[in-house]
């Protein structure tokens, strides 16, 4: 059955106008989640919002300055939504009352973590980075928005973060993360060729340790693409975790090895006796990279004689 050029035409133009509707979708701003303002403080029962910025501007000069260079402020200018058109009080909440007499009782500093971060979520809740901030590791740990990102100043050049670069902001906390990037071999975060965000997402997985990938084998092989397989013949330990011999943090040994040479490789082979290699001595006695200057695929090989990983 031959389909004729004005079917064909008509085809086409269908799936411009799909694509066109889902686009026009996925650009516009989602709807922002109203917060209940005096639930988080009663002192904002009763006030309105003032939807005037040069209010503002009469005291804080100097804050609202700084906060004019940053990402926020260009976005807000834009008015795409309600909340954004408030501009300083769509953080900050109604101010008629502050306007009125000018103190510290709608300060939102005393909130609690949880409180603080309702605030942002009021735009950030959705996407792929925030979609799993409720009930993550973080959000469990009363670590709030604003433990790692300054809205008013503009630090870095992206993500509004608190400190110089995304790693120093995250070393805040995990300090051994910055002690063992620190060691001879590790992944190229302090070159700035690589960042935590990497293979983390502070915001929330569904995984454990808040890791990209659905495991630590598949945050790997987003790099380590040539380490997937499947091979012919595998390496159990490493097709069931990478971590079981790398640290990925940083380690002294080379290739980020949890332990040196071949002292990885006895920790499961260990029974006595190989070929030229003096019964229960083996660990002194290969030269060089040791057990792997023979079993040289030791992630898995996929050639007809490598059985026991040698090729």
């Amino acid at each position: 059955m031959k389909i004729r050029p004005k079917g064909i035409a008509a085809w086409c133009g269908g799936v411009l106008i799909a694509l066109a509707t889902a686009t026009s979708i996925l650009a516009a701003p989602r709807a922002p989640r109203q917060i209940d303002w005096a639930s988080l403080n009663p002192a904002f029962k009763d006030a309105t919002f003032v939807k005037d910025t040069s209010v503002c501007l009469s005291c804080h000069e100097d804050a609202i300055k700084a906060y004019e260079e940053t990402t926020h402020h260009k976005a807000f200018r834009a008015g795409r939504t309600s909340l954004e058109a408030l501009d300083c009080e769509s953080c900050h909440g109604p101010r008629s009352k502050h306007v009125e007499n000018p103190g510290p009782e709608l300060a939102l500093d005393g909130l609690d973590a949880g409180a603080r971060s309702s605030i942002c979520l009021q735009c950030h809740e959705g996407g792929r980075n925030q979609m799993h901030w409720t009930g993550s590791a973080h959000n469990a740990a009363n670590v709030s928005c604003d433990s790692c990102h300054v809205v008013m100043k503009q630090k870095t050049e992206t993500a509004l973060l608190a400190g110089a670069s995304e790693q120093e902001t995250c070393y805040k906390c995990h300090a051994a993360v910055r002690g063992q990037m620190q060691k001879a071999s590790h992944h190229p975060v302090r070159e700035g060729k690589m960042a935590c965000s990497s293979c983390h997402n502070p915001h929330g997985t569904t995984s454990t340790t808040l890791l990209r990938g659905a495991s630590l084998n598949e945050t790997c092989y987003s790099c380590h693409a040539d380490k997937r397989g499947p091979f012919l013949f595998e390496h159990p330990p490493a097709r069931d975790n990478c971590a079981s011999c790398h640290d990925a943090h940083g380690s002294n040994n080379r290739s980020m090895l949890l332990t040196k040479g071949a002292f990885q490789c006895t920790q499961c082979h260990s029974y006595g006796g190989h070929i030229n290699v003096p019964r229960y001595n083996r660990v002194s006695t290969p030269t060089n990279s040791g057990c792997v200057n023979c079993h040289v695929s030791v992630h898995g090989s996929n050639h007809p004689s490598g059985a026991k990983l040698t090729r």
